[in-house]
């Protein structure tokens, strides 16, 4: 270049300049992605021939405020004024000018503004929403900005669309929202009333109608009380008249209308007819029998006088001060009480009781808690005890009673309700077995082992004996299952002969079977733990019950039982044999049974568990499964072999108990659940392969059992494997619950176990 570079001698436009970026169609606005479209500018940011910077829809710099988009951070949030402006009224001699009242709501999430008038009853002005919501730009010469929050405040004027709209006033948020921006609010001002909106309102208050007639709403109690009816028992003393008795009558009472119908109670063979109602549904008045009125004597309103001919034509003036109406007071819910007199057309009905539904409605109403009914009659005779013919010994007692009831012979009844509750359901067997030995003076009858099951489902009583070796008695069914007669008993008699129930079983019992005497000895866990979780049904099973019987025994034997006790345990172990205990129990008399001291040994003992062998286990397991002929080792290998995905050689206990499921596997469920336990190793998987290889009787065959061995793991009469016996008591949390806190030096934990007998 020739000129120097001196300010005005260049003519390179470009130069000083950095930014020749290319501008793109879209932008940033508050926080939001949006298109520019014809406003784009130019190279670098520049505007273009005739373009004008477009300022963004929030008015707050950079850094300010959160960075969550004004959409999201104003959501719901308007401002709301109060305005008015004026219209003038050309052409019309009532009014030059009206004042018209409107609310202006600035939205904040996009800067838009809605102008809505109140609509006024017979305004005859299209009136609502006057300027939908949309942004509005600013009056000339700033056309091209819009309204921002800034720009609104109290006591100041906004054109808006060449329209003045003065603002008044705006509610508390808004008030406190424009504070704490930092705006300081004009005091508000009031809105100057309209002159012919004030001549309309005088207008319309002078104004009375030339007939007032007063409407009566009884919509509502009707939509609110349809269907709800009090019902009262009330009572007639008819019996001053001749021929006449008491009556029972029932009201009611209906809410939708307060309308009263009473219907009369007639019993069968009363001698009377069979009124449909004895007072049909209408309004009941207090004060009747009154004169009877003539028609149009009770109305609503009063005639005053009338003007010209009767009827079409003619005028007539109602009186408003009703000087000439009649008065008449009728029954209401609340004249309604127990005990109070209703006047039924000079009838003296007394009110005696009511329904739940009535009690429940004068309780929430009128807050009435005396319902206290009013005896009207003696009680009933006592209907006299019917005879019942002895039994005649045709069938059982029950079915010659139901042949006694009724013409048609019905079959007895049974207690469903208790067949459903006390049937077998899963593991729940509902059988009480108890061991038992007969009370005879034979010796070979009085080592007889007998299993005495009682089914609690219908109360019946099975003996069952097991084979015993050597007795030369053949075992099996003693007694047929049903339910067996308490001895001593008449046999013809009139009354249902009673029987034995699950009460009278326990251990220790002496009971006669159908003139066979025996002897309760044991029983087995099932029936211990369903008496102690029944502990309220079986009183002997009751350790309440049991400790306080011990504790009513005298002070010295209490002293003798401490001393007994400790001279019993040299070591202060805190343990002593049961034997010594049951005999030191039996030996109090303070009239524990069997069952009672059993009951003492089972919560006040330790528990000791003996560990079953392997190896005699799998022997009953191949014995079982021998006799069975089951054979099917290599299907259930390869059953095994699928379900192992890995091909670890392990299954979960689940899965394995599953597959000799599927496969029917001919064990019981103790024993398969105990063989199961020993080859899962303490973990929750086993090894198929060793179990399988043990039970496989064909070729791994174990040494053959002896019966006594096998009776140690087989299903015997309690249907579940022997637990381990009461071996040892722990003596010193027996004294410390029975005669409070003793001293000890037992080193042992004073803890309560509860161990199967």
């Amino acid at each position: 270049m020739a000129l120097p570079m001196l300010p005005g001698n260049s003519l390179n436009k470009n130069l000083g300049k950095n930014k020749f970026h290319k501008s793109q169609h879209f932008d940033y606005s508050n926080g939001v992605r949006m298109m520019v479209g014809s406003g784009k500018p130019g190279i670098g940011g520049e505007l273009l021939l005739g373009q004008k910077s477009q300022p963004n829809y929030s008015i707050f710099p950079n850094g300010e405020g959160s960075d969550t988009p004004s959409w999201v951070a104003f959501d719901k949030q308007v401002l709301s004024f109060n305005a008015f402006f004026q219209e003038a009224v050309p052409q019309k001699r009532e009014e030059k000018y009206r004042v018209r009242k409107c609310k202006i709501y600035f939205y904040l999430e996009d800067d838009t503004i809605q102008v809505v008038e109140p609509e006024l009853k017979n305004s005859g002005i299209p009136q609502g929403t006057l300027i939908r919501r949309h942004r509005i730009p600013l009056p000339p010469p700033d056309g091209e900005c819009f309204y921002t929050v800034h720009d609104f405040n109290i006591n100041q004027q906004m054109v808006l669309y060449s329209r003045i709209f003065m603002v008044t006033d705006c509610d508390p948020f808004t008030r406190n929202f424009l504070r704490k921006m930092g705006v300081r609010l004009n005091p508000t001002n009031s809105t100057p009333l309209d002159p012919y909106s004030n001549l309309r309102q005088e207008m319309e208050k002078s104004m009375k109608p030339l007939r007032p007639y007063e409407r009566l709403d009884t919509l509502k109690q009707f939509l609110d009380h349809d269907r709800n009816v009090l019902r009262f028992y009330c009572h007639w003393d008819d019996s001053e008249n001749m021929f006449g008795d008491p009556r029972e009558l029932t009201l009611h009472y209906f809410l939708a209308d307060d309308t009263i119908e009473i219907r009369e109670v007639i019993y069968p063979n009363s001698g009377r007819d069979a009124t449909p109602k004895f007072l049909h549904r209408s309004k009941l008045p207090k004060h009747a029998p009154n004169p009877k009125r003539q028609p149009g004597d009770i109305t609503d309103r009063t005639v005053l006088n009338v003007f010209g001919p009767m009827g079409q034509g003619g005028r007539y003036i109602l009186d408003s001060l009703k000087t000439g109406a009649v008065h008449e007071q009728f029954y209401k819910d609340s004249d309604l009480t127990l005990g109070g007199m209703v006047n039924v057309w000079g009838r003296r009905v007394v009110i005696c009781d009511c329904d739940n539904f009535t009690k429940e409605f004068y309780r929430s109403k009128y807050g009435i808690e005396d319902f206290s009914p009013v005896q009207y009659k003696a009680p009933l005779a006592p209907k006299p005890p019917r005879p019942v013919p002895p039994y005649n010994g045709f069938g059982s007692e029950e079915d010659s009673l139901c042949s006694c009831q009724g013409l048609l012979p019905k079959p007895p009844q049974k207690d469903f309700r208790k067949l459903m509750e006390k049937d077998r359901q899963g593991l729940e067997s509902n059988v009480l077995r108890f061991m038992g030995k007969m009370v005879t003076e034979n010796p070979i009858d009085r080592d007889r082992l007998f299993i005495i099951s009682f089914y609690l489902s219908d109360d019946t009583i099975c003996v069952f004996e097991p084979p015993q070796r050597n007795t030369g008695v053949l075992a099996g069914k003693f007694l047929e299952r049903g339910r067996v007669k308490k001895p001593g008993q008449k046999l013809f008699k009139s009354e249902i002969s009673q029987y034995f129930s699950a009460q009278d079983l326990y251990v220790g019992a002496r009971i006669n079977l159908n003139n066979q005497g025996f002897q309760l000895i044991d029983a087995d866990e099932y029936a211990f733990n369903y008496m102690e979780q029944h502990a309220e049904e079986f009183p002997r099973a009751n350790m309440g019950s049991i400790i306080s019987k011990i504790r009513s025994i005298p002070e010295d034997k209490q002293n003798e039982i401490k001393q007994f006790l400790t001279l019993s345990d040299p070591g202060n172990t805190g343990l002593i044999p049961y034997e010594p205990f049951r005999g030191l129990l039996v030996g109090l008399e303070c009239g524990l049974s069997e069952h009672e001291v059993m009951m003492l040994g089972r919560c006040f003992c330790e528990r000791q568990q003996p560990e079953a062998e392997v190896g005699l286990m799998l022997a009953v397991a191949q014995d079982h499964l021998r006799k069975k002929h089951f054979e099917s080792f290599s299907d259930m290998t390869r059953a095994f072999t699928h379900e192992d995905r890995h091909r670890t050689g392990h299954l979960s206990t689940k899965e394995a108990r599953t597959i000799c499921k599927a496969f029917q596997l001919p064990l019981a469920e103790d024993l398969l659940r105990a063989l199961l336990k020993k080859f899962d190793a303490g973990s929750e998987e086993m090894d198929y392969h060793a179990f399988l290889a043990g039970i496989n009787w064909r070729e791994n065959p174990a040494s053959p059992v002896l019966p006594d061995d096998a009776l140690k793991f087989n299903v015997d009469w309690s249907r579940e494997a022997r637990g381990p016996e009461v071996k040892s008591i722990n003596y010193t949390v027996l004294l410390e619950d029975v005669f409070g806190s003793v001293n000890t030096n037992s080193n042992q934990p004073n803890t309560l176990t509860n161990p199967t007998l």
